[in-house]
């Protein structure tokens, strides 16, 4: 049984998510927040799998909410749910720690599949659109350079071999296990390998915060 926290401040739209995740045999719904505040309560109380989040609420937001959820370490996944697929917001939240995030006009379906992918350890946003996402907004990434002006090398990537180093550039990049297989004449399964250790030694929590590392190292940037 997945168990799902709905944090946002309109009651109407939490009342549709309840109505929707409890008409499935494997969801149920351990609380409703109106706020970031209150949804970080909860999470410490009921430790749901996914949290629905939403971005704009009174007083804490969703964003800063996400970051403190992620930070405490808690198994708890966060699933972004905005109103806009290239919102700013949408990308800090994914920055702050969240597992995907999903327009709030999607079909049912693929809301269920969602927080079915995300409960499982998985990302919910497509490698497109990742892509797209942080390509409207990679300017707000720092500089990185060394006192000599020469790019800093981060310190996650030092523990990657140099497969797994262009294994996280091509998940940048936006490649599928599919592709990464095909054009670097590799079985699927090593890949999954390869992806496993990759956020083993960088500390990413899914693939989405890969991609984010990969843009924030300069493994990747928009003109590639």
């Amino acid at each position: 049984m997945t168990t799902v926290l709905i944090a946002d401040d309109q009651a109407m739209q939490r009342f549709g998510f309840r109505m929707l995740l409890e008409s499935q045999d494997d969801m149920t719904v351990v609380g409703e927040a109106p706020n970031g505040t209150e949804a970080i309560r909860l999470v410490d109380r009921y430790r749901p799998d996914v949290v629905l989040m939403d971005i704009r609420m009174p007083g804490l937001d969703g964003i800063e909410a996400t970051r403190r959820i992620v930070a405490t370490g808690a198994r708890t996944r966060v699933l972004i749910v905005t109103t806009f697929d290239l919102d700013e917001y949408a990308y800090e939240g994914l920055r702050a720690g969240a597992s995907g995030f999903l327009v709030k006009d999607a079909q049912p379906e693929e809301l269920l599949s969602g927080i079915r992918a995300v409960a499982s350890g998985d990302a919910v946003v497509a490698p497109s659109l990742t892509r797209r996402l942080l390509d409207a907004y990679i300017h707000h990434l720092p500089a990185t350079t060394t006192a000599q002006g020469e790019p800093h090398e981060d310190h996650r990537l030092k523990s990657l071999t140099d497969r797994e180093r262009e294994i996280l550039t091509v998940i940048g990049q936006g490649w599928t296990n599919t592709e990464i297989a095909e054009r670097l004449h590799l079985a699927e399964s090593t890949v999954k390998t390869h992806i496993s250790r990759v956020l083993a030694k960088t500390g990413a929590r899914d693939r989405v915060q890969a991609v984010i590392l990969a843009y924030d190292t300069r493994l990747v940037t928009p003109e590639q």
